[in-house]
This record gives C-alpha cells, sequence and structure tokens, in this order.
C-alpha cells in the first residue's frame, strides 16, 4: 500500500523514505521534498508529453495510410501497403526521427533517418517538416533538405529532390504548400515557395516560387498556364502532370510563329505571281487545311 496521489518508485517517495528512516533535520528535509517534487513534475511533464506525440504521431501515420490508399490505384488493401510500401516507411521513420529532432536528440535522430535511408532509399533529413497524408510513390532516389516545409496532402514521385542552393545555416530549402504533386525526377532547388495545388512536371528544375494552381515544366521550369483548383482529382496529378498541360508554352509559341512565317510567305508568293487578294485568302485557307497556320 502507498499513500494516494504518491507514485511508489518515483523520486517524490522515495525521499519522503529517507527522510522518515534517518531523522534529517526539518530544513534538510524540507529542501529534499521540494528537489523531489520538482523532478518528479519534470517527468510527468515529460511523460504526458511523450503520449501526446505518440497518440498525434498515430493519427498522422493512419492519415498517410489512407493517403496511399485514396491515391495510388495499385494499392488493393492496407495491408498490402503496410508491407510493400517504401514511400509509407520512410514517413513512419521520419516522424519519430522528428520527434527525436525537436527534442535535441540529433545524433539519434540523424542515425534513424540513416537507417531508414538503408531500407529504403529515400532520404530525409530529420529537421524537415512534414505535413498531414503524405505521400511518396515508389520513391526510390529522393531527398529532402534540413529546411524544407511540406503542407498537407502533398505528394512526390521517385527521384524528387528538394535542395538548397546556399551554404547558410538558416533556411535555404523550399516549402510546399497544401495539395502539391511533384514528379519524377524534378528538383525543386532554393528557399522559395511552391504555392497551393501547384504542379511540377517529371524532370523539371524549378529555381523560383511557383504560384498557386499552376503547373511548371521544363529546364529551367516555366508555367504552363494557370490550371483550375477542381480540374481532375485534386490531390492526383500522375507525375505533376494533368491532361491537357503537358503541351510546352515554348513549343506552342515556336508553332505559332512558324504558321505566321508560312502565312505571309504564301502571301508574298501570291504576290509576286500576280495573285488577286481573293486568291492569296484562298491559299492561306489551303495551309490551314493542311495545318501550316492556325
Amino acid at each position: 500500500m502507498h499513500a494516494p496521489g504518491i507514485d511508489p518508485l518515483g523520486p517524490l517517495a522515495i525521499c519522503h523514505l529517507r527522510i522518515c528512516l534517518s531523522g534529517r533535520p526539518k530544513r534538510s528535509a524540507h529542501l529534499d521534498v521540494t528537489r523531489a517534487e520538482v523532478i518528479c513534475s519534470r517527468q510527468v511533464t515529460g511523460r504526458k508529453s511523450i503520449y501526446r506525440t505518440g497518440d498525434a504521431m498515430f493519427k498522422s501515420f493512419k492519415d498517410d495510410v489512407q493517403a496511399a490508399m485514396s491515391r495510388d490505384p495499385a494499392a488493393r488493401s492496407t495491408l498490402e501497403i503496410l508491407l510493400c510500401y517504401p514511400g509509407l516507411h520512410a514517413i513512419l521513420f521520419h516522424r519519430v526521427a522528428h520527434a527525436l529532432w525537436l527534442r535535441k536528440w540529433h545524433l539519434l535522430a540523424r542515425f534513424l533517418s540513416q537507417v531508414s535511408r538503408f531500407l529504403t532509399g529515400i532520404e530525409i533529413h530529420p529537421g524537415a517538416v512534414v505535413g498531414r497524408r503524405f505521400f511518396i510513390d515508389h520513391g526510390m532516389g529522393i531527398v529532402i533538405g534540413e529546411t524544407a516545409e511540406i503542407g498537407d496532402d502533398v505528394t512526390l514521385y521517385q527521384g524528387v529532390t528538394l535542395g538548397g542552393v546556399s551554404s547558410s545555416r538558416g533556411k535555404r530549402h523550399p516549402t510546399l504548400h497544401d495539395g502539391v504533386v511533384v514528379g519524377a525526377g524534378a528538383a525543386v532547388l532554393g528557399p522559395f515557395t511552391v504555392g497551393r495545388c501547384a504542379r511540377i512536371g517529371s524532370n523539371a528544375v524549378v529555381l523560383k516560387e511557383v504560384p498557386p494552381c499552376t503547373t511548371v515544366v521544363g529546364v529551367p521550369a516555366h508555367a504552363t498556364g494557370p490550371r483550375a483548383v477542381d480540374a481532375g482529382d485534386p490531390l492526383f496529378a500522375a507525375y505533376g502532370t494533368t491532361p491537357g498541360e503537358t503541351a510546352d508554352p515554348i513549343l506552342r509559341a515556336l508553332d505559332r510563329l512558324a504558321a505566321r512565317v508560312d502565312e505571309l510567305e504564301a502571301k508574298e508568293a501570291g504576290r509576286a505571281r500576280g495573285d488577286t487578294a481573293e486568291d492569296a485568302e484562298a491559299n492561306v485557307r489551303t495551309l490551314q487545311r493542311v495545318g501550316g497556320c492556325p
């Protein structure tokens, strides 16, 4: 039996027992009890913090599993996702490593992230901030730097790099807002922001800020134009592209320019032959039918 409210294994109970057995002076005993109360309070606070962290981590992990199920058409069951998805394993490792990092256990956090890298082929620095419902598809070769920040409902494909281009110790990696999709092999380099629901095409190299609801492609990356938020599934865009948006805007501009040149050449040739204006227009319409100009 023990007194109510006193942990029989805690420092406060041990201190009371020592006082009773030793018959120490009242002032000294009071100091011992005060120290024990401080230690006990810290232990209780620490345990509550660990419990809260564990509950939050478990809920985040459940959300990550559901995200994989909803965004991967190849997923057949929760058990398959738990056993066969290295991206999910890497996220779980990272959530534990990040909790250790926040508690200043930096070496242990880095060691755990290296274990994750060895097992999954995915490198996430424990200092990186990752939001809820994060999904890594395939995953091999992904690198996420220390000061990177990832919002909710973000999807990354294999080979993505969220890197820094500065040697400073401050913010040097990108921030991805909610709903961003980054295609395979893309590199997002620098301390800028990728806006909400943006899409980054495969193998793009992004060196500057991306506005919300925009698809960018190419090297260096450039926008294909604004995209409606509700275009298709807002959380799914295979490899960072949406049907109808994959055409390169530079190629489209070059096609229009070439077509205009063809049109002018046709008119000039008609004038040289002495064709009338009606004949010239007929020639232009003929070019349009065969695809020579828009």
